[in-house]
């Protein structure tokens, strides 16, 4: 009898912990299938600028803001009438010779000759955050500008929508520019990006695992 009991109860341990197994598998592929969903929306909204310095000295650290805002005037004067990412990609690549060479001349004028590597992919970025808009860390596409050994803190912003011109110190992203982006997402995504409330940053943080579970991946 006593034999018996104890199979009884094996069983219902290892039952239970097939379950508990099964559970959890489920429970991954549903988390699984929402960030999947989620970001790739929230990616395929964006277009991104990456700038890298030279290194973390001051001066070069201080030459990438200086290129940056070379850069960002003229990228602000060519999309200004830019309707989507897809023509502020396609203005990019057509005016990448000017890119470069408003970026080597601003490193020539500020008493530096550093060469300038300037690519458009899609890159990875960790979570970054715009005002009162946030976004997860993940893949995205980007003009990215290397600023000779390219070995320094980067810096990085949207093009598209408009985030680059916000004032960050502000805290707040203009309605218009908020707009844009809720016309590329659905309510669900929107909210990730904007609210903050324990229901809304759960499931960032979701995203967030395991977009950077994937970038780290992708990088070894």
């Amino acid at each position: 009898m006593k034999n018996f009991l104890n199979f009884i109860s094996n069983s219902n341990i290892k039952r239970f912990m097939l379950l508990l197994l099964l559970l959890f598998i489920y429970t991954f592929i549903c988390a699984f299938s929402y960030v999947n969903a989620v970001s790739s929306d929230i990616q395929n909204s964006v277009f991104r600028l990456h700038v890298i310095a030279n290194s973390d000295s001051d001066e070069d650290q201080n030459l990438k803001y200086i290129v940056r805002d070379k850069v960002l005037e003229y990228i602000h004067n060519i999309s200004s009438n830019a309707n989507s990412k897809e023509d502020v990609i396609d203005l990019a690549y057509q005016n990448m010779d000017n890119i470069q060479k408003i970026a080597e001349d601003t490193i020539l004028e500020n008493g530096y000759n550093y060469p300038v590597k300037i690519n458009i992919g899609n890159f990875a970025f960790p979570t970054k955050t715009y005002g009162d808009i946030s976004f997860p860390a993940g893949f995205y596409d980007a003009l990215k500008i290397e600023i000779g050994e390219a070995k320094g803190k980067n810096w990085w912003c949207v093009m598209f929508p408009p985030l680059c011109f916000v004032d960050v110190t502000s805290g707040v992203v203009p309605d218009e520019s908020k707009e844009v982006i809720k016309e590329s997402l659905s309510d669900e995504e929107y909210k990730l990006l904007s609210e903050n409330n324990n229901e809304i940053n759960f499931k960032f943080k979701i995203i967030e695992m395991f977009q950077n579970i994937g970038i780290k991946l992708a990088q070894s």
